[in-house]
C-alpha cells in the first residue's frame, strides 16, 4: 500500500490562494464578456405574414385601418331579456323532510342541485319529477321555483 503524501500547512495555505485567485479570474472574464454582448438590434427576432421567423423587420405599410368610435366595445354587452332562462328538469334525489332540504340531479347532466322547502311546494318527495329555476347560493347554484310535473 502507498502512503499518502504528507503536505505542509504552508503548502495547503498556497494551494486555496491560488484556487482563490483563478477564480477571482474566471469571475472577471465572465463580467468583461458579458459586456461584450450582441446590440439589441441583433437579438430581435421578427414575424412575418406567414408565420415564419426572420432577422429582418416588415417593410412600413402605409395601409392604415380605420376604426369607428361606434365599433369599440369597453364594457360587455347587457344581457337580452328576450332570452329567458329556461326552467330545468330533473329528479328529487334526496329529501329531508325534517330539516327542510334536498337535492335535484338535471335530466339533462350529471349535476346535483340543492333546494330548500321554501323553494318548493310541500308535497314535494324523493323520485317526483320537477321543474325549476337555478339560482346563485352560498357555494354554488341552488334549484329554485321548483313545481311538480305530472
Amino acid at each position: 500500500m502507498a502512503r499518502p503524501i504528507s503536505t505542509s500547512k504552508r503548502d495547503n495555505e498556497k494551494k486555496r490562494e491560488s484556487k482563490r485567485l483563478e477564480k477571482l479570474k474566471r469571475k472577471e472574464e465572465r463580467k468583461t464578456n458579458n459586456n461584450k454582448g450582441a446590440a439589441l438590434e441583433d437579438m430581435l427576432a421578427y414575424v412575418d405574414e406567414n408565420g415564419q421567423i426572420t432577422s429582418t423587420p416588415p417593410p412600413p405599410t402605409d395601409k392604415k385601418d380605420d376604426v369607428e368610435l361606434e365599433d369599440i366595445v369597453i364594457s360587455t354587452p347587457k344581457k337580452d331579456h328576450s332570452q329567458e332562462e329556461e326552467a330545468y328538469q330533473g329528479r328529487v334525489e334526496f329529501f329531508n323532510e325534517s330539516k327542510g332540504y334536498g337535492f335535484i340531479k338535471d335530466m339533462n347532466s350529471v349535476r346535483k342541485y340543492f333546494f330548500h322547502i321554501s323553494a318548493a311546494p310541500k308535497n314535494i318527495k324523493e323520485g317526483s319529477v320537477v321543474r325549476f329555476d337555478l339560482e346563485r347560493g352560498k357555494r354554488d347554484l341552488n334549484a329554485v321555483n321548483i313545481k311538480l310535473e305530472a
